[in-house]
């Protein structure tokens, strides 16, 4: 019998929870010739859910997220190997002759893929346009691809300019459907809500929200009904408070859970044994994440993982300020009505550690 719960990786069929609604608006979109903007907290299910809209409305796509890239000849290599993955090399054979610069391919006898490089070039902005050209002409008006690009915030450190001119190459094309996609909810908002950003107003802006709670009590329930002994109904409660609705943490404990009453592991609160489980499985993790933080972020981190106001009188508001929106940067904190540690097993790992 195989667990019921899936965390980690994209999310469908019988796992995927709810997002009708968010499902049916995307579905709109790709379905249209306007672009799309998604924006919200890691691990939230922005990549499941575009996944699963596309599944629906069985359009051809490309999906690339740019914390894997490196560099602007880097984009264009991985997004020109992204093609190759739904159209075969005799199709776009024609295009790729007239590249300016013609990329190496090679199979990988391992994986079955095709490796694909560039030779160095002192403008790699020619590699991107070519690139980009490729991905316009192999679309028509009956045809439009869909291009995912994930992380889209992480434009602003590949290179300088790499936002304007890829604005520049994307207005010219008439056939594709961009999905952006993001965590990082201040950049992303900077990209596409001030005037001065190239990519101002480019695409409708859309923000997931967590699931609502009555779907994910339901989901949670349902699958822990036959395989628990005390009251199903309050330890999903327990999950979903510890977890704040978080979809990849409630998943992460829920499975934890189901684990260990298939193994039937002997427990008087099957709930707080399987948090510690997972604390302990993390423990080396948050270790060498806590000894990088200065003393600042650290002082935030135990102040909100104790429940407690962040500001100390020994320290000025702009630098507790300073700290909350480079911890939130980073992805250590979200901000919904209030500055929340992310990972809730990270906010009781620091607990246990300063107690």
């Amino acid at each position: 019998m195989k667990n019921p719960f899936k965390f980690g990786t994209i999310v469908e069929g019988e796992f995927f929870t709810d997002r009708v609604r968010e499902v049916d608006y995307i579905q709109q979109f790709i379905e249209s010739e306007n672009h799309l903007v998604l924006i919200s907290p890691r691990r939230f299910g922005k990549s499941s859910v575009v996944h699963k809209a596309l599944i629906n409305t069985s359009r051809q796509s490309i999906t690339l997220n740019l914390q894997n890239v490196t560099s602007e000849a880097d984009l264009a290599a991985k997004l020109l190997r992204e093609i190759y993955k739904i159209h075969p090399f005799e199709r776009v054979k024609q295009f790729v002759m007239r590249f300016r610069i013609i990329p190496s391919l090679s199979t990988n006898p391992v994986t079955g893929m095709i490796d694909l490089s560039f030779q160095p070039t002192e403008n790699p902005t020619i590699l991107l346009e070519d690139v980009m050209d490729l991905i316009d002409g192999i679309s028509s008006p009956d045809n439009r691809l869909v291009v995912v690009l994930d992380e889209f915030q992480e434009i602003m450190s590949l290179a300088p300019n790499l936002d304007k001119k890829l604005r520049v190459m994307m207005q010219s094309q008439k056939n594709i459907n961009y999905i952006l996609l993001g965590s990082q909810e201040t950049m992303m908002t900077d990209i596409f809500e001030k005037k001065k950003s190239p990519f101002y107003h480019f695409g409708q802006l859309m923000h997931l929200k967590a699931i609502p709670r009555a779907d994910f009590e339901n989901y949670i329930s349902s699958r822990l009904q036959n395989c628990l002994n005390s009251d199903v109904e309050a330890v999903t409660q327990h999950i979903l408070d510890f977890t704040h609705c978080h979809p990849y943490y409630t998943q992460q404990l829920a499975a934890q859970i189901w684990q260990m009453s298939m193994l039937q592991t002997a427990t008087d609160d099957i709930l707080e044994t399987a948090i510690q489980q997972i604390i302990e499985i993390h423990d080396l993790d948050y270790e060498r994440l806590w000894v990088n933080f200065n003393k600042t972020d650290k002082s935030v981190l135990i102040k909100l993982a104790k429940n407690q106001p962040v500001q100390d009188l020994d320290r000025r508001t702009s630098t507790t300020y300073s700290a909350l929106k480079r911890l939130q940067k980073a992805g250590f904190l979200v901000y919904t009505t209030k500055f929340e540690i992310e990972d809730p097993f990270f906010s009781r790992w620091i607990f246990q550690v300063i107690n």
